[in-house]
């Protein structure tokens, strides 16, 4: 298994790499270090060198995965799933060859922002891999679940769905949601629903005099892997709890597999010509 994984790794990554938009990944890398890691200037500090190269890297690996799995949709590879024992294997190859490709652009900017960049110490080298690697996983992951390769039916519109309603439900505020409840109040009460309206006003007076906003703190415990590392990285220390958090990315990553590796295996695959 791990011979044919390897194969098929080596035959998207060299596919991709010498086309236009392996030339184009490059061109990117090129021009975002030119514009935030200037050779003319002093990179400012260590940390954000390190939150500058490990958001690229997130955001290169989202739309590298996306490519290898455009190029994975193509009718052309009929022949080589029906050598394989199992279509995990297929994608298992489009995710280590996206995460291979993204590493590679991800070197050549970290050797680059060196010039005339921070001093790297053992230490801050040795902090570097899980702070970088965990967020990148996590979006190639994410990016398989956007592309018609693996997507089923409206399984993107769930997952991306999802995700959109736990970022509105972060930017919820007490006050909002206590003046939906007051409004909900007054419904209730001229339909006649007295111990209903009294339930709703009670609850927007316990919202209004609340400091802390638990709803937006109760969406956004998904999102705070992401505020988590970069409050760790620009602080240039990482708490305990904080510590936590590439491993939490990683745990979000495996789900997000686990559950597009069971679409692909019961989808019927149109590979496009």
């Amino acid at each position: 298994m791990m011979q044919r994984i390897s194969i098929l790794t080596r035959y998207f990554t060299r596919t991709l790499l010498f086309s236009l938009s392996g030339i184009f990944y490059l061109l990117l890398t090129l021009a975002f270090w030119f514009l935030l890691f200037n050779p003319q200037q002093q990179t400012p500090d260590i940390s954000y060198y390190r939150l500058m190269i490990g958001g690229f890297g997130a955001g290169l690996a989202f739309l590298v995965t996306l490519g290898v799995a455009s190029r994975a949709n193509d009718a052309q590879h009929y022949p080589f799933l029906v050598r394989l024992n199992s279509r995990v294997e297929f994608v298992t190859a489009v995710l280590l060859s996206s995460l291979f490709i993204t590493l590679l652009y991800q070197l050549l900017l970290m050797l680059l922002a060196l010039i005339n960049g921070p001093s790297l110490t053992l230490g801050t080298l040795l902090e570097i891999p899980p702070v970088w690697l965990a967020p990148m996983l996590f979006m190639a992951v994410l990016a398989l679940h956007a592309s018609d390769f693996i997507t089923i039916g409206w399984s993107r519109i769930y997952v991306f769905g999802l995700l959109a309603i736990l970022l509105f439900g972060q930017g919820l505020q007490n006050e909002s949601l206590s003046n939906l409840a007051t409004s909900l109040s007054r419904y209730a009460i001229n339909q006649g629903w007295v111990e209903i309206s009294t339930n709703l006003e009670n609850y927007a007076n316990t919202l209004s005099q609340t400091d802390d906003n638990a709803i937006s703190r109760l969406f956004g415990f998904v999102f705070w892997p992401f505020e988590a590392l970069a409050d760790g990285i620009t602080n240039g220390y990482f708490t305990a709890n904080q510590s936590l958090a590439p491993a939490i990315l990683l745990l979000y990553a495996t789900v997000l597999f686990l559950l597009a590796v069971d679409l692909f295996a019961n989808k019927d695959l149109e590979f496009t010509e």
